[in-house]
């Protein structure tokens, strides 16, 4: 499959709600990173991050459903990546990923927080595996009222997101412009 019908489903795979290729190209990812993404669903950041670090970098596909990893090694397959490694785990449970301490440049929680109960912990677990100097990506839903979206009671604004990452010892960076109906945050360890 040619990289332009690619991003034609990638997009179409998010819903149509936001641009994956539009986002990861504001995020500064490059060749021989290594990056996390915690509640991966079915792969619309991690196939593409897969292809921007190369061989020489790695991805950590993380989610809870079996049928999401599964998903996303059939596409890893299909496109010939070999740089993603798929782990079955809870990210509200700190030390859940089995990932090295340290040993991370980005983490991505696209469209995680609002599913979650624990948000300190999924803090914690991304700060753990981060390097000193590693950015955390916040991009979830805005707090409105929308037919396909989540309800608006679990969803975290912006504000809230902020105290959060600060409270648990990161420092926010920059907004990032994830589409009409996200927000998306840039944090870094220190």
């Amino acid at each position: 499959m040619d990289q332009n019908n690619f991003k034609t489903i990638n997009k179409s795979g998010s819903g149509g709600f936001m641009n994956p290729d539009n986002i990861i190209a504001e995020l500064g990812i490059s060749s021989g990173m290594i990056v996390a993404d915690f509640g991966c669903g079915a792969g619309y950041f991690t196939i593409p991050i897969a292809k921007i670090i190369k061989n020489s970098g790695k991805i950590y596909a993380i989610d809870v459903l079996s049928n999401a990893l599964e998903n996303i090694s059939s596409k890893a397959k299909l496109y010939g990546l070999l740089n993603i490694e798929t782990i079955r785990a809870n990210i509200e449970v700190v030390g859940g990923t089995k990932i090295k301490d340290k040993s991370v440049d980005f983490v991505l929680l696209a469209n995680v927080l609002f599913q979650c109960n624990d948000y300190d912990s999924v803090f914690g677990e991304a700060k753990r595996v981060l390097k000193n100097g590693g950015r955390i990506i916040v991009i979830d839903w805005i707090p409105k009222k929308v037919p396909l979206g989540p309800k608006f009671e679990h969803c975290l604004s912006e504000d809230n997101v902020k105290k959060l990452a600060i409270k648990n010892g990161l420092k926010f960076t920059k907004k990032i412009d994830a589409g009409d109906h996200h927000y998306g945050m840039m944090f870094i360890t220190f």
